[in-house]
């Protein structure tokens, strides 16, 4: 049994592991994943305080953390735990026997006073526990456990196989992102004994490759990012280095505009270590080419940050993020001119070339290309798309033709030269090249909106063609690859049929379109011939599919300003309405209808209303007959239904549904009255199916707009 420890003084711990450049696009992810994995092995151990703070580090050549207040051994701490039942412990006279040493053994304790030992329980249950003071983690043995398993645990895409001389002169295959040359491991000023990718640790680190070349001591583990930042020209903080050039950047520009997207400030962030911004320029020729070309290839290819004026427009300078400083960048900013001039160059070529052919000749080669094995190729799809869209066009009186010729060119633009190279430019190039070979304004704009929206958040089409296009291309989509039995399962989704989904619920929803969802879904199905698409493509799975895709939708996020509770969605959702397009007034009446004084009393008469009717198996009469209405309270309810019944069919015609929900006010005493002094489930069939009828109008009357019930 051990002894409590003596208390441990704390100071900062330092592990870096220094390596050849990382992988640029996954920088961030890797210096967070080792940062959090070393403090969280810490913590774990016992080695941290309440005071204790982890900060990461990451540059193209290393990953690091800091973490303040750490133990050179975390305190003993009680131990209890169960060994075995009383009854195997010990032998009939009383002597341990052979599982129990061995037990006790197995746990470190094999000369233990047998007599130290806890019986807790009783009869059969009775138990014998083991009660010591354990020795609290010791920092140098956890850093190295911690730093091993937050290693193997990084999120690297590929490993590099390498192999390490070792001191004995043996060679070690190693793996890891990228081959790893050195690491530091200091606890204050102290270097601790640890080893990991065949590198004992030590306090050297190096600094920038050319700006200070060589090695660099860290004396003490709170000195490490200002040595490097004042001794070896670098900033190891990520987020620092990004904020640093995102302001140069910024600066640069004067008054023109920067465009600094996320993904491309990340990856230029972790290409450097000591940022220096330059201005460049091209050839004023080159705007003649498309901006987005352009905007992509200096992004894409070159990691460049392209400038517009404030209305938007390209200019022809740039700026860049280079890994050195100097006063005099002239070959740095030169250098960079010519490298961006071909790429340029190649831009213009796909674009004029491109312009020779129009998009109309170059329909029938999508017959030449693919969609999927059991869907047919490109052609195939283009001609599924294009009755759909005109079936669509037809329902909202809009123009058939546009329709019919937008979806008849919108995919050709996948065998220009441009989209070839850079593929993200689908549907932007058709509509410059729609423009050029002269077709109509909303032809050409359908071109690019029909695969809006992209993502979450993202814009709609302005165009009525191009709304209708994007319907009937994600209609089209949906319930394709929904029947050749690729449906999501799980987090699966690799067709993006989620996405498809909730964008034909904004476009309905927010582009306020009276359109039935499950007749979408049979135009759509009727284009397909496959017989596996007909028996698989099930209407109502889809549908409900679709429908899910809204209550995520409205639960995640606030629609026109408003947000909505799951109640509330649920209500509405519930009644699985044909269109989506007036849910928020439904809902926003559902909202105004639950703040009235006899909101819960109507909800919880709905519900209980509902539930007598489910459990009815006997057929319900369609009408109530008056005759049977020998209560008084139940014929003063058909009553009261009967003077408001126009009243709700004027407001449900309207769509007034908040008028609409306060026209039931009045069915409240009724309905109380109603169930106090009548028994539904009257011995007589006949006063009983005609009670039930009577409810059941009751019911659809209260359910115009939403399942009340669900309020309850």
């Amino acid at each position: 049994m051990s002894t409590t420890n003596s208390s441990s003084q704390t100071a900062t711990l330092l592990i870096e592991v220094f390596t050849e450049e990382l992988p640029p696009k996954t920088l961030r992810r890797l210096g967070d994943a080792f940062s959090e994995g070393i403090f969280a092995a810490l913590k774990n151990a016992g080695l941290t305080t309440e005071s204790s703070q982890a900060t990461g580090f990451a540059t193209p050549r290393r990953l690091a953390v800091q973490v303040s207040h750490i133990l050179e051994q975390a305190p003993d701490y009680p131990v209890r735990e169960k060994l075995l039942p009383t009854s195997i412990a010990f032998d009939a006279e009383g002597k341990a026997t052979a599982p129990l040493l061995k037990k006790l053994a197995a746990l470190g304790f094999a000369d233990l006073d047998i007599s130290t030992l806890e019986k807790s329980g009783e009869g059969k249950n009775e138990a014998l526990y083991l009660n010591v003071v354990a020795n609290g983690a010791i920092l140098e043995q956890t850093a190295q456990t911690a730093l091993e398993q937050t290693l193997n645990k990084l999120p690297i895409a590929k490993m590099m196989h390498y192999q390490v001389l070792q001191k004995d002169g043996q060679l070690a295959e190693v793996q890891f992102a990228r081959p790893a040359h050195r690491i530091v491991a200091l606890h204050g000023n102290q270097s601790l004994n640890i080893n990991s990718l065949g590198i004992d640790a030590d306090n050297l680190t190096e600094g920038h490759r050319f700006l200070a070349p060589g090695n660099l001591t860290i004396s003490h583990a709170d000195q490490y990012e200002s040595d490097l930042e004042t001794k070896a020209k670098v900033i190891p903080s990520f987020n620092k280095r990004r904020a640093l050039i995102e302001a140069a950047l910024l600066k640069a520009a004067g008054a023109d505009l920067v465009l600094m997207p996320d993904s491309l400030l990340d990856e230029v962030t972790a290409l450097v270590e000591w940022p220096a911004i330059y201005e460049c320029h091209f050839d004023q020729e080159f705007l003649e080419v498309p901006q987005e070309c352009l905007i992509l290839t200096m992004q894409t290819n070159q990691k460049y940050f392209a400038l517009t004026d404030k209305q938007g427009k390209l200019r022809n300078r740039f700026l860049i993020v280079s890994n050195i400083a100097s006063n005099k960048p002239d070959a740095i900013i030169s250098g960079n001119e010519r490298v961006i001039r071909p790429r340029l160059s190649d831009a213009r070529f796909f674009f004029q070339q491109d312009q020779k052919r129009p998009l109309a000749s170059r329909v029938t080669d999508l017959g030449k290309v693919v969609y999927h094995n059991q869907l047919g190729n490109q052609l195939e799809r283009t001609k599924r798309v294009q009755a759909i869209a005109v079936g669509i066009a037809k329902k909202l009186n809009a123009d058939e033709k546009l329709a019919s010729r937008a979806a008849e060119i919108a995919k050709t633009d996948l065998l220009t030269d441009m989209v070839g190279e850079f593929p993200e430019l689908q549907g932007i190039m058709g509509r410059y090249y729609a423009i050029h070979d002269g077709e109509h304004a909303e032809v050409a704009a359908a071109c690019s909106e029909h695969y809006m929206p992209r993502f979450a958040g993202d814009s709609l089409p302005q165009t009525q063609s191009g709304t209708i296009l994007a319907i009937a291309d994600k209609l089209e989509t949906l319930v394709g690859i929904w029947g050749v039995g690729l449906a999501p399962t799980g987090d699966k989704d690799p067709y993006a049929l989620r996405r498809h989904a909730l964008g034909i619920c904004r476009l309905l929803l927010e582009k306020n379109l009276s359109l039935s969802v499950p007749e979408l879904i049979s135009l759509a199905r009727a284009q397909f011939p496959q017989k596996e698409v007909q028996e698989n493509a099930i209407a109502i799975d889809i549908y409900e599919f679709i429908i899910d895709r809204l209550r995520a939708y409205l639960r995640d996020q606030s629609v026109a300003g408003k947000s909505f509770t799951s109640a509330e969605i649920d209500a509405v959702l519930s009644q699985s309405p044909a269109q989506v397009n007036d849910i928020i007034e439904r809902l926003t009446a559902v909202r105004e209808f639950n703040a009235l004084a006899e909101a819960a009393q109507l909800a919880a008469a709905n519900k209980r209303i509902s539930n007598i009717l489910k459990k009815t198996t006997t057929a319900i009469p369609s009408s109530c007959s008056k005759k049977l209405l020998q209560i008084p309270a139940e014929a003063t309810l058909h009553q009261a239904l009967e003077a408001i019944t126009p009243a709700l069919t004027a407001a449900y015609e309207k769509r007034q549904f908040v008028e609409l929900l306060k026209v039931l006010v009045a069915l409240s005493a009724p309905i109380d009255q109603f169930f106090a002094d009548v028994m539904v489930m009257d011995p007589n069939p006949e006063l009983r199916d005609n009670r039930l009828a009577l409810l059941q109008q009751l019911h659809q009357k209260m359910n115009l707009v939403a399942d009340l019930g669900k309020l309850a």
